[in-house]
């Protein structure tokens, strides 16, 4: 698909995030414990160091000489040991079951939305949370057409909402996702108290 993400807000890491599918699973593997914008600038970071954000070449990389990029300042993540093996195993996984060929995670045999969502829910570093939310990602800006999406997607699937960075189309649309993340980690607060 051509249309161009708007998650970051800048217009290379955007355009990565865009033009190569292991970037965008990869921005959403990263997408914790940093802010949104920064988890997804990560692809362009690693593109930018290694030459490359090919699944492929990530793979054959030496996992310390990846880790070592990963960490290289500005680290790609806070937390640049874990997260640098987290997206060197993903890579490899997609090497290993996917032929190197991410959108084939979401379109080989013509899967529904349940099947995609099993399959992310598969990926290392990719628990329910995260998949469904990638799930609505594909669906609401990667044209992503599978039968049941949105159900598999649950909530993150609504039409009209602004929970995720699959709702994120615009810098006014980051700030309703984080505006709607505030609050509900005040009403978690709260309710703990």
């Amino acid at each position: 698909m051509t249309q161009t993400l708007h998650l970051v807000g800048e217009p290379e890491a955007d355009r990565v995030l865009s033009e190569h599918p292991f970037a965008l699973l990869t921005g959403m593997l990263l997408d914790q414990q940093i802010p949104m914008e920064v988890a997804f600038d990560g692809p362009r970071k690693i593109a930018e160091r290694l030459g490359s954000v090919d699944p492929q070449k990530i793979a054959a990389t030496d996992p310390e000489e990846f880790v070592a990029l990963f960490a290289t300042p500005p680290a790609v993540h806070r937390f640049p040991r874990s997260m640098g093996q987290r997206v060197h195993d993903l890579a490899a996984t997609v090497v290993a079951d996917w032929d190197g060929d991410t959108e084939a995670i979401w379109t080989r045999d013509d899967p529904d939305g349940k099947e995609i969502l099993r399959r992310l829910r598969a990926l290392p570093g990719y628990g329910d949370m995260k998949a469904r939310i990638f799930l609505a990602l594909l669906g609401k800006q990667r044209g992503l057409g599978a039968p049941g999406w949105r159900e598999a997607a649950g909530v993150y699937g609504e039409e009209g909402v602004h929970r995720s960075i699959a709702d994120v189309t615009s810098p006014e649309s980051l700030q309703q996702v984080r505006a709607y993340k505030k609050e509900k980690k005040a009403a978690a607060r709260a309710a703990a108290q």
